[in-house]
C-alpha cells in the first residue's frame, strides 16, 4: 500500500508543476500602455483623456464616468486609439456636468482590466469666504490683514493698497500664499485701504477695502514682553507639495523669531526657508517633514519668550508595497492573491474581477489585503485586480488567474437530500457520480448560512465507503445550503446542486429584555425589543408578563401575542416600586423568564418635573453601551441636567453620572462580556428629579477564533501620536484595508506607569485627545470592533504633553541684606510648577525707579537664590521673582520691600554699625545643588580630624603621664577619676553663647551672625570687608595661630597651646575650654541651613573665633578641672597688649547658654581666670 501512495503522490507533484509552467506559458497579458489623468480645464474646452491597452487581439475599450457606463455623443466620443474626446467641457448640475471620475475598460478573451481613476474638473472661483476686516496698529508695531476664497485651482492672491498692487515681499511687507498681508514696523504712511485679489484661469475676485489706521507709539516704548499675534495653524500637506507655517509677533523690543521640532530634531534646511520675518515654508515634503513645529518669539538679550504649535501631516497617494501574482491553480483547489499598499491617509484595498469589484460570498473571502477563492470553478477564471484608493489618489495592479478543468474526472454526486433530525443537527444523503465514480478517493461536504451575506462556509471530508452523514453544529430554526464535490487523485468533479434544509425549532434561549417609563404617576409603559433568530430559536408564538408591587407576594400574569412589543399597565399606585419580567415561548415550548426588573412609579405631586426621556441602548461591542435620548414629545418643561445609573443584574446600583442638558449621547465603558445591564436616565430641574426611563440590555460575547473559526482582525497599524499643548495630543491610525464597513474603535490612554486607562469609543481614524495633565509621559493602544469581533490591542505609542508655563509665581520670597551694597533673594516653588523651569527672572527697583517702570532685570538658570549687588545706601526696593520654562513666563511675586540705611562711612570701632533690617526675616538657602560637594567635603574633613585626634591624643598622653590631658575630657573629669575615650566622646556641656535669636551663618563661610532684627556687621578687628563665599572664592579673613601664639579672647590674648594640645593647668582653678566650631552640630546656623559650616583649614594655620564668657558654667567645678595654673602677672601683662572690648559688644556676644557637644575633635583649648580667681573665662577657638 506504501508504494501506491508514494507514486501517487509523485503524479500529483508533478501535476502541479506542469500545471505552473504551461500555465505562465500561455499567459497573453493585458495592460494599459496610456491611462488617463487628471485635469483641470476652463468651461468649454475641448479635452482628451489618454487610454492605450495591449495584449490578445481583439481589444475592446469601455469608458465608465463615477462608476456607470458613459454613453456616447455627438459631444463626447471615443477615438480610434481607444483614448475619449470631449468637445466642450460643461459644468451642470445633477448628470449633466462632465465634471466626475473617468476610467476606461479594456476586455480581451482572458479578461478585463481597469485603469486608475482620472478626475475631471471644471475651474472655478467662488465668493470670499471671508472678507478682511478693518484694525487699528500702534505705529511700530505689526499689522495683518487676511482673505479667503475657494477656488479650483488654487488661486494667487494679491493685495492692493490705495488701489496699488503691492509686491509680494519687501523688507517690511510680506504676502503668504493663503491670503494673509503681513506689515512689520507699520508706519504712519501705512495708513490707508487695502484689498486683495484672488485670480485663476476661471476669473479674478476683488475683497472690499479694510482700512489700517496707525496711532502714534509712545517715546520711548514702553518694554513689552513678546506676543505672538498669529501663530501657526495645524496643516495637511501632500507629499512634494509646499506647507507655510505663519508667525507674527509683536513686542518692545522687536522679538527674534526661531523655529524647532517639538522631537528634538533638526529641520530639514535643504527643503525649508524663512519667509519675510519669521514665517516657514516647507518646500518639497516629504513623510519625514511630518511633526510638530513650535515657532518662539523672544525678547533679544533675554529669556523671555512666547510659544505657539502646529502639527504638519505629509498625505502621501496610494502606492503598492507588493503587488498580486498570475496564478494556476487546478478546478476544486484554492487561489490566494496577495496585495499590500501604503499611503497616507492608509489607502483602502478593494479587489475586482474582469472590472467588477469582487463580492465575499462563502468561498470568496478578503483578509488583510488578501483575496482567498476556495473550491475554484472555471467561472473563476478571469483577471484579478488589487485597487488602493485614498482622496489623493488611485493605483491598481493586475494578475491572472488560469483554473485548469481535468477531462477524466468524475461527474457530480448526484441526488443530494437534506433532513432535520434535531434543532441542531441535519442528516445529508446523496447518490454517487454517475462517470467515474470508482476514481473517487473522498467527498467533501460544504455548508453555510442561506440567510444573509459574506456568510463563512464550512468544509468537512468524509471517505468514500459512504454517501451518508449527519452535520450537528447547526443553530436552531436556521435555514443552511448544502452541496458536495467529488475528489480523484488529479482533481475534483464540479459541485453538486445545491439544496436548503432548517433546522428544527427550540426553546427560546433567553427572555426579551424590558424597557420600562412611566408617563403618569399611575402607569409604566412596558416595550421590549425582538429576540434574534440566534436567541428565539423559532418563531416567538407567545409572551408572558407577570408584576406586582415589592410588597405583594404573588405577581399578576398577563398573556401576550409573540408579536407584541410593548403593553401599558394601568391603575397603579403612585410612588411605589413594581417588579416585572417577561417569559417568551416557541412552538417547541416555554423558555426561561427573565430577572425581575424594578421601577418606581413617580410621585402623584411631581408634575412640574421634566417628563421620561426616550432612550436607546445598544451594545457597541462585547464590553461597551452606547446611550442615546431626547425628550419625550410635548415637553415643556426647562432641563438644568440629567442622571445615568447603571448597574449589573443583581449587583446594587451604582452612583449617578451627571451630564449636561445639551448632552444627548454618552458611552458607558469597561463592562464584562455576556453580562445583563440595567440603563436608567432621568431629567432633573430646580424641583427636583423627572421620571426616569428604565433599559435592559445584554452586552455581547467577545467572539473568539474558536467561536468564529476565523482569524480575529488585525489591530490598527501606523498609529501616531503628536503633542499639541501642554494638555492635547493629536492621534491619527491607518483604517483597516481588509474591508470597507464601518468600524468602531476603542483608544486605551493613560499615563506612563498607571494602571487605570481611559477608555473612548471612537468612530473616525483620527482623535484628539484632550485635558492631558502638563509634562506627563502618555501611552496609547488601540483596537478595532467589527461584527461583535474585537481586535487585539495596537503596539503601544509612548508621547509626553509639553510642560505648560508656570501658573503660580515663587513662594516665600526673601530679601536679606549681607553686605553693605548687597542683598540676597531667595525663593522657593510650589511643588507641581517645579518640573520644567528652566529660569528664573528678577525685577528689582527702587520706589523711586518702579514709580518710572525702571526695572533691573535678572537671570538665574535653575538656582533658588541670587545676589543683588550695587544697591544704593538710603533706598527702598521692591523686588519680584517670576519662574520660567520653555512653554512661557510666569506670573511675577508679590513685591518684596527691602529698606537701605543711611551710608555712614567707616564704622567705628568701638560700637556696633547701624544695620538694615530686612522685610523677610530669616535667610533660606537652598541646599540641593551643594549636597554632593558637602557630602565629599565632610568625609574629607572626618578623615583629618581622625588623624588629628590620634595624634592630639599620643602628644597628650606622653605629657599627662597617661591622664587625660590634652583633651577636653581631663578638664571634665573629676581628679583622680580616668573616663573611657568613649565617654570622652559624648560628653555635653552648657556654656552661655547666644540667645535664641542669634545664629551664626555657617552656610556663607563667614563670620558673620544674624539675628531677627537683621545681620551683625563684623568685630572691629575684623572690619574688613567681606564678600560672600557661597557666591564668590574670595579668601576668608582668618586668624593664624602658631604653636606658642596667643588665642585672642573678649578679655585679651592669652598665650595658646600648639595645635594639637592644649597646656596643662597651672593652677587649682578651672579650665576654660577653647572649643572648634567643627566640632558643634548644635549651632542653630547649621540647623537652618543643613551645612557643616565648616572652614578650611591648611597644614599651617587655623582659623579661630574666640568669643569670651564673664560666667562660668555650672557643669564646670573647681574640683572637676585640672592641668597647671596662669599667673596674675601672666594675665595683666596680657591684659596690656590688648584693648578691652566694649561692654555693649560683650553683653551681645555672650547673652545666653547655648548646648554644645563637647567631642575629642576639639584641636586647642585654653584656660584664662580672672584677677580675683574666682570666675573663669571659657574661649571658643575655631
Amino acid at each position: 500500500m506504501a508504494p501506491v501512495k508514494r507514486k501517487l503522490y509523485d503524479r500529483l507533484l508533478l501535476f502541479s508543476v506542469y500545471l505552473q509552467i504551461s500555465g505562465a506559458l500561455s499567459f497573453s497579458e493585458l495592460f494599459f500602455v496610456a491611462e488617463p489623468q487628471g485635469v483641470t480645464v476652463v468651461r468649454g474646452d475641448a479635452v482628451v483623456l489618454d487610454c492605450q491597452a495591449q495584449g490578445a487581439a481583439p481589444i475592446t475599450v469601455r469608458w465608465l464616468r463615477n462608476g456607470l457606463q458613459l454613453s456616447e455623443s455627438e459631444r463626447i466620443h471615443r477615438l480610434p486609439n481607444g483614448s475619449l474626446y470631449l468637445a466642450e467641457a460643461e459644468s451642470r448640475r445633477g448628470d449633466k456636468s462632465d465634471e466626475g471620475s473617468y476610467q476606461c475598460l479594456a476586455q480581451n478573451k482572458h479578461g478585463a482590466v481597469l485603469s486608475q481613476k482620472a478626475r475631471l474638473t471644471i475651474a472655478s472661483i467662488s465668493s470670499f469666504t471671508s472678507q478682511p476686516s478693518s484694525i487699528v496698529v500702534t505705529e511700530g508695531s505689526v499689522g495683518r490683514l487676511a482673505c479667503s476664497i475657494n477656488s479650483n485651482p488654487p488661486p494667487i492672491i494679491t493685495w492692493e493698497f490705495n488701489r496699488v498692487t503691492l509686491p509680494l515681499s519687501t523688507e517690511r511687507l510680506t504676502v503668504l500664499p493663503g491670503g494673509v498681508l503681513q506689515i512689520h514696523a507699520v508706519r504712519a504712511e501705512d495708513a490707508g485701504n487695502y484689498r486683495c485679489i484672488a485670480t485663476n484661469i476661471a476669473n479674478r475676485r476683488r475683497s472690499v477695502e479694510a482700512t489700517l489706521t496707525v496711532t502714534p507709539a509712545l517715546l520711548p516704548p514702553p518694554p513689552q514682553r513678546p506676543l505672538i499675534v498669529a501663530g501657526p495653524q495645524n496643516t495637511s500637506v501632500a507629499l512634494h507639495h509646499s506647507a507655510v507655517l505663519e508667525c507674527l509677533a509683536t513686542g518692545s523690543p522687536r522679538p527674534l523669531i526661531s523655529w524647532s521640532r517639538a522631537d528634538g530634531r533638526s529641520i530639514d534646511v535643504h527643503h525649508s526657508r524663512v519667509l519675510g520675518n519669521g514665517n516657514l515654508v516647507l518646500s518639497a515634503a516629504r513623510p519625514q517633514h511630518a511633526g510638530v513645529y513650535v515657532c518662539r518669539a523672544s525678547t533679544p538679550g533675554t529669556r523671555t519668550h512666547s510659544l505657539a504649535h502646529a502639527n504638519v501631516t505629509v498625505l502621501a497617494p496610494p502606492s503598492l508595497v507588493e503587488a498580486p501574482q498570475s496564478l494556476t491553480r487546478p478546478r476544486a483547489g484554492t487561489a490566494r492573491f496577495v496585495c499590500a499598499a501604503a499611503g497616507a491617509p492608509a489607502p483602502l484595498v478593494t479587489w475586482l474581477k474582469n472590472g467588477e469589484r469582487v463580492r465575499p460570498n462563502g468561498r470568496v473571502k478578503m483578509y488583510n489585503s488578501k483575496l482567498v477563492i476556495n473550491q475554484l470553478t472555471a467561472e473563476d477564471d478571469g483577471v484579478y485586480q488589487c485597487q488602493a484608493e485614498s482622496a489623493l489618489g488611485c493605483v491598481l495592479a493586475a494578475a491572472r488567474l488560469v483554473v485548469v478543468v481535468s477531462e477524466d474526472r468524475p461527474s457530480a454526486p448526484r441526488g443530494l437530500r437534506a433532513e432535520a433530525v434535531s434543532s441542531t443537527a441535519v442528516l445529508l444523503a446523496w447518490d454517487r457520480p454517475l462517470y467515474n465514480a470508482a476514481k473517487v478517493i473522498a467527498y467533501s461536504v460544504h455548508y453555510m448560512k442561506a440567510e444573509g451575506m459574506n456568510n463563512e462556509e464550512y468544509q468537512v471530508v468524509i471517505g468514500n465507503d459512504t454517501t451518508r452523514y449527519i452535520i450537528d453544529d447547526l443553530e436552531p430554526a436556521r435555514n443552511y445550503t448544502f452541496y458536495i464535490v467529488a475528489y480523484m487523485p488529479m482533481g475534483a468533479s464540479c459541485m453538486s446542486d445545491p439544496v436548503v434544509g432548517k433546522t428544527l425549532e427550540d426553546v427560546p434561549l433567553r427572555a426579551p429584555e424590558l424597557s420600562l417609563t412611566s408617563r403618569s404617576p399611575t402607569d409604566i409603559a412596558v416595550s421590549w425589543a425582538p429576540l434574534p433568530a440566534k436567541l428565539s430559536r423559532g418563531r416567538i408564538t407567545a409572551l408572558r408578563l407577570a408584576f406586582r408591587s415589592g410588597a405583594e407576594p404573588t405577581p399578576t400574569t398577563l398573556e401576550l401575542p409573540g408579536g407584541r412589543g410593548q403593553h401599558l399597565l394601568t391603575d397603579l399606585r403612585p410612588d411605589t416600586t413594581y417588579l416585572l419580567r417577561i417569559t417568551a415561548a416557541t412552538g417547541a415550548g416555554w423558555g426561561e423568564p427573565s430577572a425581575w426588573t424594578s421601577h418606581r412609579t413617580p410621585k402623584a405631586s411631581s408634575a412640574k418635573v421634566p417628563l421620561a426621556p426616550l432612550l436607546t441602548v445598544d451594545p457597541l461591542n462585547c464590553t461597551t453601551l452606547s446611550l442615546s435620548w431626547s425628550l419625550a414629545p410635548g415637553h415643556s418643561v426647562r432641563v438644568l441636567g440629567y442622571r445615568v445609573y447603571y448597574h449589573e443584574e443583581s449587583r446594587p446600583e451604582g452612583p449617578a453620572l451627571l451630564l449636561r442638558p445639551s448632552d444627548s449621547r454618552h458611552t458607558i465603558g469597561g463592562l464584562d462580556p455576556r453580562k445583563k445591564y440595567h440603563v436608567k436616565i432621568l431629567a432633573f430641574n430646580a424641583l427636583g428629579d423627572g421620571y426616569h426611563a428604565d433599559r435592559t440590555v445584554s452586552t455581547p460575547g467577545c467572539v473568539s477564533v474558536r467561536d468564529r473559526l476565523v482569524p480575529p482582525p488585525p489591530p490598527p497599524h501606523h498609529l501616531h501620536a503628536q503633542t499639541n499643548s501642554s494638555s492635547r495630543m493629536f492621534l491619527h491610525w491607518a483604517r483597516p484595508a481588509f474591508t470597507s464597513r464601518t468600524l468602531n474603535y476603542t483608544v486605551r490612554c493613560h499615563a506612563h506607569g498607571l494602571k487605570n486607562a481611559s477608555l473612548v469609543l471612537y468612530l473616525e481614524e483620527k482623535l484628539l485627545v484632550q485635558d492631558l495633565e502638563p509634562n506627563t509621559r502618555y501611552e496609547f493602544a488601540i483596537r478595532l470592533h467589527l461584527d461583535q469581533l474585537s481586535s487585539p490591542w495596537s503596539p503601544v505609542v509612548y508621547q509626553s504633553t509639553f510642560p505648560e508655563a508656570p501658573t503660580q509665581p515663587p513662594s516665600q520670597v526673601k530679601v536679606s541684606l549681607v553686605q553693605d551694597s548687597t542683598a540676597l533673594v531667595s525663593w522657593r516653588l510650589p511643588a507641581r510648577d517645579q518640573l520644567g523651569v528652566t529660569h528664573y527672572t528678577i525685577l528689582y527697583a527702587s520706589r523711586k525707579a518702579w514709580a518710572a517702570g525702571q526695572w533691573q532685570v535678572l537671570q538665574r538658570d535653575g538656582d533658588s537664590m541670587a545676589l543683588l549687588e550695587r544697591l544704593q545706601p538710603g533706598q527702598v526696593y521692591l523686588v519680584k521673582v517670576s519662574a520660567s520654562n520653555q512653554m512661557g513666563d510666569g506670573p511675577f511675586s508679590p513685591p518684596v520691600e527691602l529698606a537701605l540705611g543711611p551710608d555712614t562711612g567707616s564704622h567705628h570701632a568701638h560700637g556696633p554699625p547701624h544695620n538694615p533690617v530686612p522685610s523677610e526675616g530669616f535667610l533660606a538657602l537652598n541646599q540641593t545643588p551643594l549636597t554632593a560637594v558637602l557630602v565629599g567635603v565632610c568625609v574629607a574633613l572626618l578623615c583629618i580630624m581622625s588623624a588629628i585626634i590620634i595624634a592630639c591624643r599620643g602628644q597628650s598622653s606622653e605629657r599627662t603621664g597617661g591622664g587625660l590631658g590634652g583633651g577636653l575630657g581631663g578638664g571634665l573629669g573629676g581628679a583622680g577619676v580616668r573616663r573611657s575615650e568613649a565617654q570622652a566622646g559624648e560628653e555635653e556641656v552648657v556654656m552661655p553663647m547666644m540667645s535664641g535669636d542669634h545664629f551664626i551663618d555657617a552656610k556663607g563661610g563667614t563670620d558673620l551672625m544674624i539675628n531677627s532684627l537683621g545681620p551683625v556687621k563684623p568685630l572691629p578687628e575684623e572690619k574688613r570687608k567681606k564678600k560672600w563665599a557661597f557666591f564668590r572664592r574670595d579668601q576668608k579673613n582668618v586668624e593664624e595661630i602658631q604653636p606658642g601664639g596667643r588665642c585672642p579672647t573678649t578679655r585679651g590674648p592669652q598665650p595658646c597651646a600648639t595645635r594639637w594640645s592644649c597646656p596643662p593647668r597651672r593652677g587649682p582653678g578651672p579650665q576654660g575650654p577653647c572649643l572648634d566650631t567643627e566640632g558643634s552640630s548644635g549651632s542653630e546656623g547649621s540647623q537652618d541651613t543643613g551645612d557643616s559650616g565648616r572652614y578650611s583649614h591648611d597644614g599651617t594655620e587655623m582659623a579661630v573665633l574666640c568669643s569670651g564668657l564673664r560666667s562660668r558654667p555650672a557643669s564646670l567645678s573647681t574640683e572637676e578641672s585640672g592641668g597647671s595654673e596662669v599667673s596674675r602677672e601672666e594675665l595683666e601683662e596680657q591684659e596690656l597688649e590688648e584693648p578691652e572690648l566694649e561692654e555693649q559688644e560683650e553683653e551681645k556676644l555672650c547673652h545666653s547658654g547655648l548646648k554644645i557637644r563637647v567631642t575629642a575633635e576639639i584641636s586647642c583649648h585654653q584656660y584664662q581666670q580672672t584677677q580675683n580667681g574666682s570666675q573663669p573665662a571659657l574661649s571658643l577657638c575655631v
